[in-house]
């Protein structure tokens, strides 16, 4: 599994969004935010996702992006972005290749079995192209009000 760090340059990523391909030089001289989550339709990943939505302005006015990442298709992220009226990027990663390339896909434990699956993770790629931080095993509740006090406090 990759093991990125703070500080390394992020890997340029590639992915289909409802609005057509994008990748991560398409955003150069702003900061992305760029979280990996699990599932369209859940309890956690929607609350991440609403919370995002609602905080898109805050941090457009920081010079940022914000992009989801998951293994859904994009006919389920259409369905999730209409149901709860997102108003970010969502990629969809049927392949992996992004999850793998972010070392974001790995073993998990859920009630007491282990299976492959995303570890809800999210990186903080600075308008350089670096990652300027990393939340391992976020917990949803307050995450995107954190990121956003991160990159104010970094400007």
């Amino acid at each position: 599994m990759v093991r990125l760090k703070e500080g390394d340059k992020a890997p340029d990523f590639v992915g289909m969004t409802l609005d057509g391909k994008v990748s991560l030089k398409d955003f150069k001289g702003k900061n992305v935010i760029l979280y990996f989550y699990p599932k369209d339709n859940t309890p956690g990943c929607t609350i991440e996702a609403n919370d995002f939505s609602s905080y898109k302005e805050k941090f457009e006015r920081e010079n940022s992006v914000i992009i989801g990442v998951s293994r859904d298709d994009l006919k389920s992220h259409d369905k999730f972005t209409c149901d709860h009226k997102l108003k970010i990027k969502l990629i969809s990663d049927e392949e992996l290749k992004i999850q793998k390339m972010y070392g974001v896909w790995g073993k998990k434990k859920f009630l007491g079995k282990e299976f492959m699956g995303t570890i809800r993770t999210t990186f903080l790629i600075d308008k350089q192209g670096k990652i300027a931080q990393i939340w391992p095993n976020v917990k949803v509740n307050g995450h995107a009000e954190e990121v956003l006090n991160v990159i104010r406090e970094i400007k």
